[in-house]
């Protein structure tokens, strides 16, 4: 089973976000993290559960939140390359990888 690596840019996507989420509300932060957890745990156990959308990107998104986890699958590795809000212009995550 290929194991699942965060990119340093998607990495800085969640920390945003998490701040965003808290400054709204205290703890709601958290309850995004937690959704992102399990939704990552979902792309590790079936990455091809989810739809190609473009190239070799495949997305996946967050239960409650607007935010949707882009990630390609290698033979060894599934690589996040963004976590990113539905609203945000989609060459962000298309030019990263």
């Amino acid at each position: 089973m290929p194991r699942l690596l965060l990119e340093p840019e998607a990495e800085a996507d969640l920390e945003e976000a998490f701040g965003w989420y808290e400054d709204q509300r205290p703890g709601l932060g958290s309850e995004f993290f937690a959704e992102v957890a399990r939704i990552l745990q979902a792309i590790e156990r079936t990455p091809e559960q989810h739809s190609i959308i473009r190239g070799h990107t495949r997305r996946a998104l967050v239960r409650r939140f607007p935010y949707a986890v882009f990630f390609v699958v290698d033979p060894d590795l599934i690589a996040v390359t963004a976590v990113m809000h539905g609203r945000r212009d989609p060459r962000r995550w298309q030019e990263r990888r």
